[in-house]
């Protein structure tokens, strides 16, 4: 199974008419499922995702957007455990030249365990570790 890792940027692009992403981000989700691949994220990537698009578009946009994706056979959720938290953690303290969150270390933790190169977002820190971004 082809699969396309989907951070909070690619989510909030997706989502949000009005982000300058959201065409060309909804657009590569889109042909990425038409081509039979799948989407992967995390729930980290749920929690941020969630708490950025009921701040910028409303709890109700994000319900509705939980509503969409939750349970989507398109999409597998992988879970941050602590032995992963622990590796990202190891990751957030061993780059002091990078402003990487920890939640982007638990995303890079995740996608090198699944071998994922390719990423829906708008986010350079992905670039910057090596990952190759969508759209």
């Amino acid at each position: 199974m082809k699969a396309l890792f989907v951070d909070t940027a690619g989510w909030m692009a997706c989502a949000d008419a009005a982000d300058p992403a959201h065409h060309a981000a909804s657009k590569a989700r889109d042909a990425w499922l038409e081509q039979g691949g799948r989407l992967v994220s995390t729930d980290y990537i749920a929690d941020e995702t969630l708490t950025l698009i009921g701040l910028r578009l409303g709890r109700a946009a994000a319900e509705a957007w939980w509503q969409q994706v939750d349970g989507s056979s398109f999409l597998r959720w992988e879970i941050i455990s602590p032995a992963r938290a622990d590796k990202a953690r190891s990751l957030f303290f061993r780059y002091h030249d990078k402003d990487f969150s920890f939640t982007d270390c638990t995303s890079f933790v995740v996608m090198r365990e699944l071998k994922l190169r390719e990423v829906l977002t708008t986010d350079h820190h992905f670039a910057q570790i090596g990952f190759i971004l969508r759209p």
